[in-house]
């Protein structure tokens, strides 16, 4: 009987366990659709990109499973400062009043904004030339907050960047400034020469993955950057996405 019982309390004991190895779930927000960073693969219904490959790689060496949400970035704003989401990465750029709400690791991508317009646009050569035109970006990002403070353009926005860039191509507005990989990579990818970008790159920014303050995961995730670049393995992630390594 005694044998029983103690079996009992082991299987009890064990069953514990996995269920608390069950518990390392992360809930992790994402972006709809910023290519190459993140976008849905229509052909299998999973969501691809740079972040996505880099997120899944640090949660390999952490050691956490990852449930994916994916929303509009404004909502991953929103999200992490009610603390609704554990990590937020979603090609996120790391900004003063951004981190005084929530926190960020160390930096993981650099980059800045561009000015693109029609192919056969010649009046419009830099942000110089905007002033009083309708010129689209994406909502809640720095290129809206860039557009307010340095220009006197006609601010066009839009909940999902693609929609920006067709406007463009239709001759709905004369603009878009964004993020410089995803311009040149929409360029590239599906303009199909109808699309070119003007003058100079015009900030630099960092991207950063997001945390609520004071997350404990942090640091595990700063370490695992730090470990992916020394290793290689950031470097053909990012070879597998840009075309070059970093």
């Amino acid at each position: 009987m005694k044998k029983l019982v103690g079996l009992f309390f082991a299987l009890v004991l064990m069953g514990s366990l996995l269920a608390a190895c069950g518990d390392d779930e992360v809930t992790v927000a994402t972006d709809t659709n910023y290519v190459p960073f993140e976008f849905m693969n229509t052909e299998t219904g999973e969501m691809e990109g740079f972040d996505i490959d880099l997120i899944y790689e640090i949660a390999d060496r952490v050691g956490f499973e990852i449930n994916l949400e994916v929303v509009e970035f404004d909502g991953i704003l929103a999200g992490m400062e009610t603390g609704r989401y554990d990590i937020g990465i979603a090609g996120m750029t790391i900004t003063e009043d951004r981190a005084k709400v929530f926190d960020f690791s160390d930096p993981y991508y650099d980059a800045g904004l561009v000015l693109a317009v029609r192919a056969d646009e010649e009046e419009i050569q830099s942000i110089d030339d905007v002033d009083g035109r309708p010129v689209a970006t994406r909502a809640a990002t720095t290129s809206e907050d860039y557009l307010v403070e340095n220009t006197d353009a006609e601010v066009r926005l839009f909940p999902d960047i693609v929609n920006a860039y067709q406007d463009l191509i239709a001759g709905r507005v004369d603009a878009v400034i964004y993020d410089v990989p995803n311009v040149l990579y929409y360029i590239e990818t599906e303009a199909l020469g109808e699309m070119k970008t003007v003058g100079d790159l015009l900030t630099g920014e960092q991207y950063g993955i997001a945390f609520p303050a004071d997350s404990e995961l942090r640091a595990q995730v700063n370490e695992a950057l730090a470990e992916m670049k020394e290793d290689g393995t950031y470097g053909d992630i990012y070879e597998k996405w840009f075309g070059e390594r970093p």
